[in-house]
């Protein structure tokens, strides 16, 4: 129970890595705030919100965009309305398209920009603004205010094979990882992403999926390649009191792939 009484808002938590990061947070006791545009899992199954209810979770769902601000900042007034405070956000939501340099178009990049990199910014300042606005958690760490963990990519850091504008917005995650953590630091605010290598989530497959997962296969060296709950685990742990002195982290959960 690392999260217990935690008040928990998780972006892109319809589906995929967001449902399990949502469920993994209930799990450690948190309350669970699921933001996301639809409850209909992409990969297919039961919705996020009836699966934490089934556990008897304490969760809600709020429908939101996160490249619009409105949005956000409406999920986040929701939350505090509801359970008093922000203690964790996880800025998952993310989205690509696909393609080289010379066959990404300029909606493309503007799309995958407006969630990838923009809806991280979004979710980053409104969770500060109402974390700065809060005392630290009577049971827990006296000097932290908030917790935000974002979800880059080893794709932040290397090139993406034929998708720039993803391994550009990823980058975008990493670099406002280090600098969020370094100007709110001092005010009890820690910072830390999650850079999932190759997640097998069981959404529709890409075109050219088995290429993808050929060169995901040679690239990491664990004789298997990531589970959703891989990722939540880790998220878990950046959001406890166990990580207050890691900030501005950015953890490779890759089976080794950066490593190789």
């Amino acid at each position: 129970m690392r999260l217990h009484n935690r008040v928990a808002l998780i972006t892109g938590g319809g589906g995929g890595i967001g449902k399990a990061i949502a469920l993994k947070c209930a799990a450690e006791g948190a309350k669970v705030m699921v933001v996301d545009v639809t409850q209909t899992p992409r990969e297919g199954g039961p919705a996020t919100l009836d699966v934490l209810a089934e556990m008897g979770a304490d969760a809600a769902f709020e429908p939101g965009d996160v490249a619009v601000w409105a949005d956000i900042d409406r999920a986040v007034t929701a939350t505090v309305a509801r359970w008093g405070r922000l203690d964790v956000i996880v800025n998952n939501a993310a989205t690509r398209a696909g393609g080289p340099l010379l066959e990404t178009s300029e909606a493309d990049w503007d799309r995958v920009m407006a969630v990838n990199a923009k809806g991280v910014f979004f979710g980053c300042k409104r969770a500060v603004q109402q974390m700065l606005a809060q005392t630290p958690p009577a049971d827990g760490d006296p000097e932290v205010r908030g917790r935000i963990v974002n979800i880059s990519s080893q794709h932040g850091m290397i090139r993406a094979p034929e998708d720039i504008a993803y391994g550009v917005g990823k980058a975008a995650v990493v670099y406002m990882t280090r600098q969020i953590a370094g100007d709110y630091g001092g005010q009890g605010i820690v910072c830390n992403a999650v850079a999932p290598g190759k997640i097998l989530t069981g959404k529709p497959p890409r075109p050219n999926e088995d290429e993808l997962l050929a060169y995901s296969h040679a690239r990491t060296p664990w004789p298997r390649l990531g589970r959703p709950q891989d990722v939540a685990g880790a998220v878990c742990f950046l959001a406890s009191d166990e990580a207050s002195y890691i900030n501005g982290e950015n953890l490779m959960v890759d089976g080794g792939w950066m490593a190789s």
